[in-house]
């Protein structure tokens, strides 16, 4: 993706259902835990950049003794900062005690991080927020470790202000107006009230207080605490707790819009938002890792015993197909597919561009995550320029001379690597022109492949404002002099704002948006704005079920083509010499390529939770009145 957006965060989660002495016994060290966090959290640091955390909790340690360890970082390597810091502890105290090396029960006892049950987070801030208060995992905490409650997830909830409230009515008074807070708030309040009925149960059956422990442990129900906290809640989320005594669940939204798989074997149980960073840190099979089912939980009791419950009822699933196109890491053997498929599927758009002259067009792509969709790609060129070749050698005959045949056998389509990332621009000079300036030299391209007779082909994962591709890769890409530059985006064109996840609130960014109302001002249809805007006003005060979204009317009058043509006509500037085009996928093949991933809001209006409604219209009445508050 070409424009930088702040997207998914991520989740581990690791249960280690030996003993510590096992994994020494095994593997070399009791530290096992605490290294394989470190794998699956790097593995996963394509979904967080501005921070990251890492919490563990101890079982079965004595009164007075710390069994939860937490530790967080917003620094600019938060992953590698975070483990640097355990690593220190952990040496530190290996050097005071260095008789205690091989004493695993002394370690576990006296060595902060080592534990049985461990959650970590990488996170990328949707709000723009990077202070150390904002990184997960969140803590809340108790002198009763059955109510020691520590979170982290994937989420955003479009309803943070009714949740915010519904925490008023139950007499809390929260520090902070945040869906992350509110959340775990929630979760804590009846996670104390259902240990607080146990404790009164466990007196009935004469437990005192100091022996009630481990009734309350056996007989907690996260299946009821989670019900009740997420009866409210609107939202894609994959959310994960560990509650002190040494229970564990991870939750996933009733749409299945954020990811979450799961592994476990007699020695583990492991948590994470991508399938192929725990075949890889674990050495599984695909087959052996599951899917989480959406509005389920994977529920983990001290005593190892796993479970998955339903939560909350699930509904259509709409699992978002951004994780595929772009977010989850592309070498899960799925993606991988699905992520060519969306790169052939796009091909016959791009051959209608450039007449069909295959002979005359260099294919790239830009950025390096776009390369696979890029094969795909290829491999439809390649595929229609072998169909070529038959036909022609059949319409030859006999005919054909030796030396034809092998001329035309010879030609294959011309793929180069045209642009490549020098590095990360600083934008550290205030003044626009200087600044526009630096970007334009971003990229380096590689000279000598292009022809001024040659069409340029890049493709690239999704178009969403165009101010890298305006500012920047058109004019690099031009100094190439091609006849034409085709920018092909493997998905469909960006309408609406996300409000699940991605860092994509307002809608005046959108390069899709800005094309459509300027073909409303060009066409005598400016009135549709402001009939829009009343009609998202009117609904203001209705309940969500009943939002409509009525922003869809101000792409109704035009075509996906007519559109794409607005955008490509915006994106060239007055010093750009060649044709500029623009091709985006269509959602009919997206949903061909991701067949199991149709969460397609941002594309076509089509929220999958009420609470989206009132977003997009909230995030048009923004627009229309100039506010450049967020719209949720």
């Amino acid at each position: 993706m070409s424009d930088a957006i702040k997207h998914e965060c991520g989740i581990a989660l690791v249960r280690l259902k030996k003993p510590l002495q096992f994994y020494k016994d095994k593997y070399g060290s009791a530290f096992y835990g605490i290294n394989k966090m470190y794998l699956l959290m790097e593995k996963q640091h394509n979904r967080g950049q501005d921070g990251a955390g890492f919490a563990s909790v101890k079982f079965n340690v004595l009164p007075g003794t710390r069994y939860v360890s937490r530790v967080r970082s917003n620094q600019s390597q938060p992953i590698q900062d975070i483990f640097a810091q355990i690593n220190h502890r952990l040496n530190s105290v290996l050097e005071q005690n260095p008789d205690k090396k091989d004493d695993v029960a002394w370690q576990e006892e006296n060595m902060p991080y080592i534990g049985n049950l461990f959650l970590g987070h990488v996170r990328y801030g949707t709000f723009g927020k990077n202070s150390i208060e904002s990184v997960h995992p969140f803590l809340r905490q108790s002198n009763w470790k059955h109510k020691n409650l520590i979170v982290a997830g994937n989420f955003n909830m479009t309803n943070s202000k009714q949740m915010l409230e519904e925490l008023v009515e139950l007499g809390q008074h929260p520090k902070e107006f945040t869906d992350t807070v509110t959340v775990m708030e929630k979760i804590g309040h009846f996670l104390e009230d259902e240990v607080a009925k146990l404790y009164q149960k466990a007196k009935k059956k004469g437990f005192t207080k100091k022996n009630a422990s481990p009734y309350i442990e056996e007989n907690l129900s996260l299946k009821k605490v989670l019900k009740r906290s997420s009866k409210n809640w609107d939202g894609g989320y994959a959310m994960a707790g560990l509650v002190g005594h040494g229970d564990a669940f991870v939750l996933r939204d009733p749409n299945g819009i954020r990811p979450t798989y799961f592994y476990e074997d007699e020695e583990v149980v492991v948590v994470a938002s991508e399938r192929p960073v725990i075949q890889t840190v674990f050495n599984v099979s695909i087959d052996k890792v599951q899917e989480l089912e959406r509005g389920h939980a994977l529920i983990i009791k001290k005593n190892g015993k796993t479970s998955i419950k339903q939560v909350l009822e699930p509904r259509e699933k709409k699992s978002c197909s951004f994780e595929r196109i772009y977010f989850s890491r592309g070498s899960d053997a799925n993606i991988y597919e699905e992520r060519k498929n969306l790169g052939k599927l796009v091909f016959p758009k791009i051959l209608k561009l450039i007449d069909s002259d295959i002979s005359n067009t260099v294919f790239s792509y830009i950025p390096n995550t776009a390369e696979t969709s890029f094969y795909g790609m290829t491999e439809a060129a390649e595929d229609l320029l072998n169909q070529q070749k038959t036909e022609k050698i059949l319409s030859g005959g006999k005919n054909l001379s030796a030396t034809k045949v092998t001329e035309i056998l010879s030609e294959r389509p011309r793929f180069e690597k045209i642009a490549i990332k020098d590095a990360k621009l600083r934008t550290f000079i205030a003044d626009d022109t200087s600044r526009d300036d630096l970007v334009e030299h971003v990229y380096d391209i590689t000279y000598g492949v292009v022809k001024p007779t040659d069409n340029l082909v890049i493709i690239d994962d999704s178009i969403v404002r165009g101010t890298t591709l305006k500012k920047s890769i058109i004019k690099i890409l031009d100094r190439l002099q091609p006849k034409k530059i085709v920018v092909v985006s493997s998905a469909p064109q960006i309408r609406y704002p996300d409000c699940y996840g991605i860092d994509m609130a307002r809608i005046e960014a959108f390069i899709a948006f800005k094309a459509a109302i300027a073909l409303l001002e060009e066409n005598n249809k400016k009135h549709i704005v402001k009939e829009v805007y009343d009609k998202c006003k009117d609904q203001q005060k209705l309940a969500d079920s009943e939002i409509v979204n009525f922003v869809k009317e101000i792409y109704a009058p035009f075509t996906d083509d007519e559109i794409s043509a607005k955008i490509a006509q915006m994106l060239k500037t007055k010093d750009i010499n060649a044709d500029v085009k623009v091709v985006y996928q269509s959602v009919e093949n997206l949903h061909k390529a991701c067949p199991d991933n149709l969460g397609d809001w941002y594309f076509t209006g089509d929220y999958p939770t009420p609470g989206g409604m009132r977003v997009v219209n909230q995030a048009f009445i923004n627009y229309f009145e100039g506010n450049d508050e967020r719209a949720y």
